[in-house]
């Protein structure tokens, strides 16, 4: 949190235009390497719409040391950094990147991830969700999962808060009709990636799956991967709000 601070101190110091920052998540980023020996990598773009000279800090929270840097853009401005993980001269990180620009209005972000195999062209890009300003459910639901022999699925949690979250998870098959639940907690500044089967280990397969989140803490996220295990494209999934 002084780190978030000091960077909002910076950034407005740094333009006598902006009196303000805005901020934008991409909930998951990084180069990791997936189930039989896949590498998962994150091609990330800003493009500087704001019609102004910009100042940019980019941040991985949750890499390891302190990984940030800063950029100014110029009006209409596009970077793009194909692997972002290597931006921050990282070889094997997850976390979320948070996107800090001085003014108003953020820069746009957009985020793709693929999957990288030796000998193997990269499979389909897939667009991750990029949440703009505060965001915050009580009640969010990750919607057609599924975990069998053809696909795979992982659940992931963040919590950008000051304290420990606590967030209580339910799988369903038929909206409202909860058949097993899960707690997890996630540490403040931290996050959790995991396995939709370490989570309900007593549902071996299945398709169609809904998993309800909940939680009472701010400044969280939620999201889902569902990977095809013949091709490796994978299926990132935003959190819908609330419940119908």
């Amino acid at each position: 949190m002084k780190f978030r601070l000091l960077l909002m101190l910076l950034l407005c110091a740094r333009t006598t235009v902006a009196q303000e920052v805005s901020t934008a998540v991409v909930p998951v980023v990084g180069s990791v390497l997936g189930a039989t020996m896949i590498r998962w990598k994150t091609d990330v773009e800003l493009v500087n719409d704001t019609g102004r000279p910009t100042d940019v800090a980019l941040e991985l929270p949750l890499a390891p040391g302190l990984a940030e840097f800063f950029v100014t853009m110029s009006p209409g401005q596009t970077l793009r950094f194909p692997d972002i993980a290597q931006a921050f001269q990282l070889d094997h990180v997850l976390s979320p990147l948070r996107v800090t620009t001085s003014g108003r209005r953020t820069v746009t972000v957009r985020a793709r991830v693929y999957a990288l195999r030796d000998g193997e062209p990269p499979s389909p890009s897939q667009p991750l969700t990029v949440f703009v300003g505060p965001s915050f459910f009580p009640t969010r639901v990750l919607d057609n999962l599924a975990f069998s022999e053809e696909f795979r699925t992982n659940i992931g949690l963040v919590n950008f808060g000051e304290r420990e979250a606590e967030f209580v998870l339910g799988l369903q098959r038929i909206p409202g009709r909860t058949i097993a639940v899960s707690r997890v907690g996630v540490r403040a500044g931290g996050m959790s990636h995991m396995s939709i089967q370490s989570l309900f280990p007593l549902i071996t397969e299945g398709s169609g799956f809904n998993v309800v989140v909940e939680t009472a803490s701010r400044d969280t996220y939620a999201y889902a991967s569902v990977i095809e295990s013949s091709n490796h494209a994978g299926r990132f999934v935003a959190p819908r709000v609330g419940l119908r």
